[in-house]
């Protein structure tokens, strides 16, 4: 469910969260003045998908009268790095990290129009595992883009800071549909929020208090702008979206969403899905196809439509991408709706639509992997009212919904089974598997 469990105030708070360690945050202090040979101004941290509370991107941070910016971080693994703000170069074929920083810096930087910007001395110190289907990569640009607001003093609203940021991460040629960089700065603890968009807007729902959600990582690795999976599956459901409203009469040229075919007919989810059957085949389409059905040549959906990393591709499943967004769009409101109304058995309703999505996930969007259906199936047998792929998917983490009384079993057996047994293939540093609840989302504070 993308019901997410992730929000932004652009007035610094004074002090820190009371939930972040102070003792990481002196080890950050600490290191930045190692460093730099100076203490932060002030820090900002923005959470991962599902609003993972101990689990974020936190960057420490001071402006400097220089035009450079000069990036660090905590991880002996991702090297130093300076760039002048002038000459901000975004490397789409190497997917490295200081990269989606410069993806946050550069969009509030286009957003206002400004040049020669002051500098930044930034050090980051991130615990989400990277390409886990966490969004790691989505709250060091949520992180960043924070942070060159805090450091040129302005402010924007939140939904503001959502839709830049989810726009900048295209910088490095992800594709993305906002939903990571939206629930970061409009999550609020103690609620999970549904998002939706056009316009974008969170609403609070409310999870039931005889469950818990549990976080299990894969330990695949899938790194979006590393791979065409992610845009592929985009690229599938924007030309699903033109047909579908081709046949239907409506001007599909500006179509780019499904969502948008759904507001121009006025229909229900359930009477787009219906759509589908009359309107789509299952059967694979490859690029004439296309083109005949819109009425197009091939030159024109290659350079108007496809983008660069998907005009090579030979088959677009529609169908079965369309199908499964309407579907997991019904499950979310249904999801709210159970939520809403508490039934006695809710937990178990919940734990359904979950597996349900699952299914979706690996048989229609295909986003799934052994390792992934592997996870989801042992959660199940050691007391998961269901279990899903959460994030991009290809590998990455499940969320599982498990009655509160069954969780320490549940965390036991699920450790024996998926990471024990599996020692040799999976380090114990990506071993990660715990409970999680609804937490508050991006935020910036003074002190350490």
């Amino acid at each position: 469910m993308r019901s997410a469990w992730r929000g932004v105030t652009t007035t610094p708070k004074r002090s820190a969260p009371s939930h972040l360690p102070a003792k990481r945050l002196l080890k950050l202090k600490e290191m930045f003045y190692s460093k730099f040979g100076s203490i932060p101004k002030f820090y900002v941290r923005a959470p991962g998908r599902v609003n993972l509370i101990e689990q974020d991107m936190l960057i420490a941070a001071e402006p400097v009268k220089t035009h450079t910016i000069q990036l660090a971080n905590t991880n002996p693994l991702y090297p130093d790095f300076s760039t002048s703000v002038n000459n901000i170069q975004i490397d789409k074929t190497k997917p490295l990290w200081h990269n989606y920083f410069l993806c946050g810096f550069k969009g509030i930087q286009e957003h206002f129009g400004l040049s020669n910007l002051t500098g930044m001395n930034c050090l980051v110190d991130g615990n989400i595992p990277p390409s886990s289907g966490l969004s790691s990569s989505s709250a060091l640009v949520c992180c960043a883009g924070l942070v060159t607001l805090t450091a040129l003093g302005m402010n924007l609203s939140k939904v503001e800071l959502a839709e830049i940021c989810a726009k900048s991460e295209r910088y490095i040629g992800t594709e993305g549909g906002g939903m990571d960089q939206s629930i970061s700065f409009l999550a609020e603890e103690g609620t999970a929020k549904l998002i939706e968009f056009s316009p974008l807007r969170a609403t609070n729902v409310k999870l039931p208090s005889g469950a818990v959600f549990v976080i299990a990582n894969s330990c695949v690795e899938m790194n979006k702008a590393a791979t065409s999976h992610f845009n592929i599956r985009v690229m599938e459901c924007r030309l699903a979206a033109k047909l579908l409203a081709k046949n239907k009469g409506l001007l599909w040229g500006e179509v780019l969403r499904l969502e948008e075919v759904q507001a121009k007919l006025g229909v229900s989810l359930e009477e787009m899905l219906l759509v589908i059957e009359d309107a789509l085949h299952p059967e694979p389409y490859n690029p004439e196809e296309i083109c005949s059905c819109l009425g197009i040549s091939l030159e024109k959906l290659r350079t108007q439509i496809l983008s660069p990393n998907t005009q090579d591709v030979l088959i677009f499943k529609l169908y079965q991408r369309a199908k499964h967004v309407y579907s997991e769009a019904a499950r979310v409101l249904q999801f709210k709706k159970i939520c809403e109304e508490a039934p006695d058995n809710m937990v178990q309703l919940l734990g359904e639509l979950m597996n349900q999505s699952h299914v979706s996930c690996r048989d229609m969007y295909e986003c799934s992997c052994p390792e992934l259906d592997q996870l989801v199936d042992i959660c199940r047998k050691f007391g998961a009212q269901g279990s899903r792929l959460t994030g991009a998917g290809w590998g990455g983490c499940t969320v599982s919904i498990v009655p509160a009384d069954k969780l320490p079993s549940f965390l036991a057996n699920v450790h024996e089974a998926y990471y024990q047994r599996n020692a040799r293939s999976l380090p114990p540093e990506k071993q990660s598997l715990f409970a999680t609840k609804p937490g508050g989302g991006a935020l910036v504070f003074l002190e350490a």
